[in-house]
């Protein structure tokens, strides 16, 4: 009944081993790939060791309350001005909203997206499927899927519009980062804070997966209320790099997403020059595997918010800009109850994707890979057979370990972009699996 194998729990502890984290969320971390390159007692020295340059890097304004306050100094070979202007670019499939595409009413769902023929890497290989709000407002997001065939090569991207999580599908990817190099599997999932510069490497070879683009507050981990100081997620379980650093000549591309578009620039050296740091500002990474499920044991089956991992708060106490909910395997032993999501229509807008197996309310055309996106006030709810099923199945704990999945919820309805409206990975008869529901009503049993 384990959620992890063997095989799996030995190849996660290689690869921390090769690379070597330091552990807990937003904490105060301090790293140095040289001794002595990170100075003691104070941040800008009048001559950094090994004639390394000073440089910070914010991730909240100044002000910003201790508890909320990201920002990490970071001592490097060049400093980050020595490129050239930036001139902008094509973007690709990347969209950035606002859009003008349609807020669908429509229950909508879509088939796993094709990998590319063409020689893909991460950011040419990213497609926007709906968006919301403004990053130059700092509301709001954009949910995209990524399909990717080779390595960034001497290329940086650089996101100033808001935070990446990167929810890996298939093939394991090594996110190269300022900080530090992260390896992440499917199942695990990689937060890269807005404004830091990272590379993608695929030691797998191909790989597709999920990004939810957030343009409000930074994530955070949820209160836990009457939870108590222990569940969900907890803080250890989120790693985070060691100073790994490049002293390596040639021509660099930096690509920035700002305002909603891409921007190139060039320098004649690598940006990932950074021999020690410290802060709390930096890339990490989380296994869905250490999420500590809270449910029912009694009776109903639990509002979906249980399951949250990370949130970005709104300016409407309890509602969120961005909610990160994890569906991970799980005991469900609720008495008298009808087990799997029941029936609803939410004021949240709900885009849930899927990294392994099978939903336990879709009996089939959900698969990994695939997605469906439920704006606010679109009923849905688990389909014809999974409600027959669920509705005469023998009451008794069931260890539910056929699947991770995830969901991003949201305060704003989401529009469609072209890529997502006429894909032909979307659904046309989605709809069709709740049509079979018949009528039951018996007046006079």
């Amino acid at each position: 009944m384990n959620q992890v194998t063997a095989t799996e729990k030995r190849a996660v502890a290689e690869a921390h081993s090769a690379l070597g984290y330091q552990s807990g969320f937003g904490n105060e971390f301090s790293s140095e790939a040289l001794p002595g390159a990170l100075p003691q007692g104070q941040s800008s020295p009048q001559r950094a060791a090994y004639g390394l340059y000073a440089e910070a890097i914010t991730g909240t304004s100044f002000t910003a309350p201790r508890a909320q306050n990201r920002r990490t100094w970071v001592y490097r070979i060049r400093p980050s001005v020595v490129s050239s202007l930036y001139k902008r670019r094509d973007n690709g499939l990347i969209r950035t909203a606002p859009l003008t595409g349609d807020w669908s009413p429509n229950p909508l769902r879509w088939n796993p997206f094709s990998m590319p023929d063409a020689a893909t890497d991460f950011i040419e290989g990213m497609a926007t499927l709906c968006a919301n709000g403004d990053p130059v407002n700092q509301s709001g997001l954009a949910i995209h899927v990524y399909r990717a065939n080779r390595p960034m090569t001497d290329r940086a991207f650089v996101n100033a519009d808001g935070d990446f999580l990167v929810i890996p599908e298939q093939g394991r990817l090594r996110v190269v980062t300022e900080l530090g190099i992260l390896e992440a599997m499917p199942r695990e999932v990689v937060l890269i804070p807005r404004g830091l510069r990272f590379r993608v490497e695929l030691p797998d070879g191909a790989a597709r997966g999920y990004v939810g683009e957030n343009y409000g507050a930074p994530f955070r981990l949820p209160e836990l209320g009457p939870i108590g100081s222990n569940g969900l997620a907890n803080a250890r379980d989120f790693l985070y790099p060691v100073a790994a650093f490049e002293d390596k000549d040639g021509a660099y591309e930096i690509i920035s997403k700002t305002g909603g578009n891409l921007w190139t620039a060039t320098q004649d050296h690598s940006p990932f020059d950074v021999v020690a740091w410290y802060g709390n500002l930096s890339a990490c990474k989380y296994d869905l595997a250490n999420f500590m499920t809270i449910g029912s044991v009694s009776v109903d089956h639990p509002d979906p918010s249980i399951y949250t991992l990370l949130t970005s708060p709104s300016d409407t106490p309890g509602t969120a800009n961005l909610d990160f909910v994890a569906l991970a395997p799980r005991w469900m032993v609720a008495e008298h109850s009808f087990r799997p999501p029941f029936f609803h229509r939410n004021i949240m807008s709900e885009f849930m994707g899927l990294i392994t197996g099978a939903h336990e309310a879709k009996a089939g055309g959900f698969v990994p890979g695939g997605s469906s996106l439920h704006n606010s006030g679109v009923p849905h709810g688990p389909d014809t057979a999974s409600f027959e099923r669920a509705s005469s199945v023998e009451l008794k704990p069931q260890w539910f370990d056929s699947s991770y999945a995830f969901m991003l919820e949201t305060r704003y309805p989401l529009q469609l972009t072209e890529v997502a409206s006429g894909a032909a990975e979307l659904q046309q008869d989605y709809a069709d699996c709740w049509q079979g529901l018949k009528k039951n009503f018996r007046p006079t049993a």
